[in-house]
């Protein structure tokens, strides 16, 4: 390995580095399919322009998917045998930031910005692995390919759409996820409901914007003209556990008498993050606990709409999962009107690709290196051998999803190493 050749490069570059970041970030690229610049609207266009034109800038062979997404190969010939996946989208920034989120903030040890965990960090340390293979003269035998997309947060139609033109090679990790490495990845579940709802103290509720975010703001106007504003935390729809459910914290606040806002304070009770009192809370001894939470809750009109984000066992299936929870709304007077999911994704940790990557991580890491589990959909979770490595660490809460999202000065540092060390052990001589 190449550890103290590449720690030095990146140490010696890393104003440089921090300066390509400050870039990507600077471009708002929330994914939009009714835009009118198609398919997932300008700012994607955008960050995949700027991801393409770096590639380029590097000496890669890059390709433009329509729009979907860019890719660039090491050689200009020769079978690819690995892949590196991430993503240049974003969720949206919300509110509540101490920072400007599109502008890359360094206080602390960390850098704040939207996107600095979740996935551009990552990306610009990607390439900046490449980047030092060239220059420091890395030997490469077998070829390789970085891919990014652009529309991972509005569920991955982008890679639905690559993989339809350009199949992934044998290896394929996404630093999308946690290290050490990721193999494991809980099944999902996505569903909005609603019901015809009168209330007459009640006559507006706002609460939550994307349902794989906990809100952190629920917003109840009265009859009276008054206005309560409820505050909590936002977290990643995944980890529940590391936010204040905002939407919960009011149905179980509300107590005028209303059988539907009840029967969410039953079904959804505020604190509570593995939908037990749903008919859930299943756990297993590869994927843990269960999540499930009540994300979005919000009038239309006549009627009370609302939005579920559910994370399952690998025990489990999503016939199983969804059977319970339209069961569960359904008992209180809901209707499911869309419903989506994905089943959960296993890999091998015994494979040689997922041994080389724990190799790698106790090298660069100086800790032993084992598998993990978790509740987030990588970009990898419909790719056949494909896990997570890194960007995080289990332990941290990084507000992925939420106000001041950030990644530490330590850990972005770890990121380069980590992807330079592992593409040239993948690949090298």
């Amino acid at each position: 390995m190449y550890q103290k050749q590449f720690a030095e490069y990146f140490d010696k570059h890393m104003e440089e580095i921090l300066r390509d970041l400050d870039e990507i970030i600077f471009i708002e690229s929330v994914g939009d399919i009714n835009a009118p610049v198609k398919p997932f609207g300008e700012g994607s266009r955008k960050a995949l322009n700027w991801g393409k034109a770096y590639l380029e800038k590097l000496g890669m062979t890059t390709k433009d998917f329509d729009g979907y997404a860019v890719h660039g190969d090491f050689y200009q010939n020769g079978e690819c045998k690995l892949a590196v996946l991430s993503h240049l989208d974003t969720v949206p920034a919300g509110e509540g930031w101490s920072y400007p989120p599109f502008k890359l903030t360094k206080a602390d040890g960390k850098l704040f910005g939207r996107g600095t965990i979740d996935d551009k960090g990552p990306s610009v340390a990607v390439l900046w692995a490449v980047k030092a293979i060239k220059e420091l003269n890395i030997p490469i035998k077998k070829n390789f390919r970085v891919i990014f997309g652009g529309n991972e947060e509005g569920g991955c139609e982008d890679m639905e759409y690559y993989e339809s033109k350009q199949p992934f090679p044998e290896m394929v990790f996404t630093p999308d996820g946690s290290f050490p490495v990721l193999n494991c990845e809980k099944g999902m579940v996505h569903l909005t409901f609603s019901a015809e709802f009168s209330d007459d103290k009640i006559a507006e509720i706002k609460g939550g914007s994307v349902i794989n975010a906990i809100p952190d703001k629920c917003i109840v106007k009265f009859a009276d003209d008054s206005e309560k504003v409820i505050r909590g935390k936002s977290s990643h729809g995944s980890r529940p556990e590391n936010g204040d459910n905002a939407v919960t914290k009011f149905v179980a606040e509300y107590k005028n008498e209303n059988a539907l806002l009840g029967g969410l304070a039953e079904l959804f009770p505020h604190g509570e993050c593995n939908g037990k009192s749903c008919g859930l809370g299943f756990s297993d001894d590869v994927s843990g606990e269960m999540t499930c939470a009540l994300t979005i809750l919000k009038t239309e009109g006549s009627r009370l709409h609302g939005g579920i984000d559910i994370r399952f066992p690998i025990d489990k299936t999503l016939a199983e999962i969804s059977g319970i929870i339209t069961s569960a709304l359904e008992s209180k007077g809901f209707k499911v009107d869309e419903l989506d999911g994905m089943e959960p994704h296993y890999v091998d940790e015994n494979s040689e690709f997922v041994q080389t990557l724990l190799r790698v991580y106790e090298k660069v890491k100086g800790e032993k290196g084992k598998c993990i589990a978790e509740g987030g959909i990588t970009y990898v979770h419909n790719t056949k051998g494909g896990v997570a490595f890194g960007a995080e660490f289990p332990e941290e809460n990084n507000n992925m999803h939420g106000a001041d999202e950030h990644i530490s000065m330590e850990t972005f540092k770890i990121n380069l190493n980590m992807y330079a060390n592992a593409i040239a052990e993948l690949c090298g001589e």
